[in-house]
């Protein structure tokens, strides 16, 4: 019989590998004070139970980017949640993306984040899984056109298809809020874009196309089968092979467009269902 205080080799491995999780990120036990548990991925949107009277969303101002070292937590090589690894990202600074934003509330207001700052839902700041903490981004709602810059500062969201979680005082900004969710583009923004980036946004949209990408092949064969694959679980049997010409062809393989963040979410349980549970979301 092993003696009860000798670690097998294979749990002190697992430690070593957890460890800079249980260091860094915002998913830790509810036990640990920090913002989430890694598996408390719901009831993120809850409101203050009473908005202070003065709360004037049209005159919060936007995070400043400045140059900050990076958190001393929050920024381990990679990380993994509910069988997911996620690469913390060396860089950020070339950062663009579009996605579904979703933002977080009550429930985690001063609770520490994944940098150790306690969580305000009243501050400009966010949630994502790979940008090195801290970052700056300009969040743009693809439906209004309402923009704003925040500090990205904590782990997350870590539901399937969810590009950033949002403060509630920045989301409330978006007009996200009542709904729960928006379509958004993030891009980083540096101290020499100044308080109020002047690149080009995309002009608002108020029904964009959503489309869930399931995979992108150099050879269309391989694409085929793929389509082929995720037919059954498309809506209306919408599934597109897009062809993108270059010095190398590549097959785009999505299915949509899809109505709904609502039908998004479906659709992603029921190719998980399929094995397929690297799609992500892209905005037309």
């Amino acid at each position: 019989m092993r003696p009860f205080f000798v670690m097998p080799m294979r749990g002190l491995l697992l430690a070593i590998m957890l460890l800079p999780l249980l260091q860094s990120c915002s998913s830790l036990p509810k036990s640990s004070g920090s913002s989430r548990g890694i598996l408390d991925t719901s009831g993120d949107g809850l409101p203050p139970s009473g908005v202070p009277k003065d709360l004037n969303p049209d005159i919060v101002a936007d995070a400043v980017p400045r140059n900050e070292p990076r958190s001393r937590y929050g920024n381990p090589a990679f990380y993994e949640v509910e069988g997911r690894r996620y690469t913390v990202l060396a860089n950020g600074e070339a950062y663009k993306a579009q996605g579904i934003a979703s933002w977080y509330g009550a429930k985690f207001h001063g609770r520490r984040t994944s940098s150790g700052e306690p969580y305000d839902m009243y501050a400009m700041t966010a949630a994502h899984t790979t940008l090195p903490l801290p970052s700056f981004v300009q969040v743009t709602n693809l439906r209004n056109g309402r923009k704003v810059i925040v500090r990205v500062n904590d782990r997350g969201p870590f539901r399937h298809n969810r590009l950033i979680d949002l403060s509630y005082v920045a989301a409330l900004k978006l007009g996200i809020v009542a709904e729960g969710t928006g379509l958004v583009e993030v891009r980083v923004v540096t101290p020499e874009d100044g308080p109020a980036p002047t690149a080009a946004a995309p002009a608002p949209n108020p029904a964009p196309d959503i489309y869930l990408q399931v995979g992108a092949f150099a050879e269309r064969a391989k694409a085929e089968r793929m389509s082929q694959r995720v037919a059954p679980v498309a809506p209306r049997g919408a599934v597109q092979i897009r062809e993108e010409s270059g010095a190398r062809p590549l097959y785009r393989v999505r299915l949509g467009p899809l109505s709904s963040v609502e039908e998004v979410d479906q659709v992603t349980r029921r190719l998980d269902g399929l094995g397929v549970n690297d799609a992500h979301v892209v905005i037309d």
